[in-house]
């Protein structure tokens, strides 16, 4: 099995390289055939053209998230948070976890975005890598559940 240490080690370090924009090290994240989405919830922001994505095969999936990260600011902070396995076997697992992203305004943290993240990882050339990762960003504004209307993100 594919340990939940493992894949807390891949967002984490994806994340975090990511926000450095080490352009370098980003294609040994992907699997050759990684399938890459992102959005808002809403899917009707001012900004919606920038944060969407829908994108297949790691150059295309690099080549997005060079440009998206370029456009961005810096300092940026991805904090992948509650991480867990959903499913797996020796080879691959699906797993899901939150992101709230923050830069800097003013001299103090700002909150940027917050959002959910599913995604798929295998074992490619020996290494743990992502073969699919949907990006749902939150953006619009909480209600009380029960009168919520209920979105089905994944």
């Amino acid at each position: 099995m594919i340990s939940i240490g493992e894949v807390q080690g891949l967002v984490s370090a994806w994340w975090f390289d990511y926000d450095q924009a080490d352009f370098e090290a980003w294609p040994s994240y992907f699997t050759t055939d990684v399938h890459f989405s992102c959005r808002s919830d809403s899917r009707a922001t001012p900004f919606e053209e920038f944060v969407t994505a829908d994108v297949r095969g790691r150059d295309a999936v690099v080549a997005w998230n060079t440009q998206h990260r370029n456009e961005s600011p810096y300092p940026l902070r991805h904090n992948g948070t509650n991480v867990h396995v959903v499913s797996g076997d020796q080879h691959e697992c699906t797993f899901r976890s939150y992101i709230f992203v923050t830069q800097i305004v003013g001299m103090g943290v700002s909150p940027l975005a917050s959002g959910v993240v599913a995604g798929k990882a295998r074992l490619e050339d020996g290494r743990l890598r992502f073969s699919e990762m949907e990006v749902v960003l939150d953006f619009t504004d909480s209600q009380v559940f029960s009168e919520a209307t209920r979105l089905k993100l994944f």
